[in-house]
């Protein structure tokens, strides 16, 4: 849950300790968005929708749109590190009202952001995005980014991008294993199994199947 609290008070824009108190709708906000991940994380669908409710509604009370953008891109984000790829249709709605490094974030999502460009995002990422090719040092590249939720944000760009390396698949399993994601780690899951059953390696997918079944059976014992 740490990861997920600093990356929502990256965007959500959480104030300075020593400043002023923040005002009632960025507190909610954030909160709402934290929750939000979490039950993104989780597959806790009915959570999830009502936790992004209240994170529209919040940022609604400002008449900011480039806020909700920059809301909307973590949900992207999200999407990404669990493997949902489509073009974030609720943040392409406010794209003409976001800044530039939010423009910069949302083509580095889509893995098709212009070189001039990485300068403008934060910082975990700039790295792998400076890159090009895949090769086994984007692992290691990976394992370089702290922030789980950026590591595995990462991991999912370089695979949209069809760069994600086999050693890619590793890093971003371990990743969304140590934090407890559900829903990330059963998409990299599912995906590793299809490349192994594609590559005749019976006994790595029968390691992933067995895998797989323990988090679908939410620990219930086999049978």
């Amino acid at each position: 849950m740490r990861s997920v609290v600093a990356a929502a008070a990256l965007f959500m824009l959480a104030a300075c300790a020593s400043g002023p108190p923040p005002p009632d709708w960025q507190m909610n906000a954030r909160s709402a968005m934290e929750r939000y991940l979490d039950a993104y994380f989780g597959g806790e669908v009915r959570i999830e929708a009502q936790e992004l409710q209240r994170v529209r509604a919040e940022i609604a009370r400002t008449g900011r749109p480039e806020l909700l953008a920059r809301a909307e891109l973590l949900r992207c984000a999200a999407q990404v590190a669990s493997l949902d790829f489509d073009e974030c249709p609720a943040y392409q709605a406010l794209e003409p009202d976001a800044a530039a490094p939010e423009r910069a974030y949302a083509d580095y999502l889509s893995a098709r952001i212009a070189p001039a460009n990485v300068a403008l995002l934060p910082e975990p990422q700039r790295a792998l995005a400076a890159t090009a090719g895949a090769g086994p040092g984007d692992a290691a590249a990976l394992l370089k980014i702290e922030d789980p939720l950026s590591r595995l944000v990462a991991a999912g760009v370089l695979l949209r991008g069809a760069r994600a390396h086999p050693a890619v698949f590793g890093v971003a399993i371990d990743t969304a294993s140590a934090q407890g994601w559900r829903r990330p780690l059963m998409a990299w899951l599912k995906l590793a199994l299809q490349r192994a059953e594609q590559a005749g390696d019976s006994a790595d997918a029968q390691r992933l199947r067995r895998r797989i079944a323990l988090v679908e059976g939410g620990g219930t014992a086999p049978k």
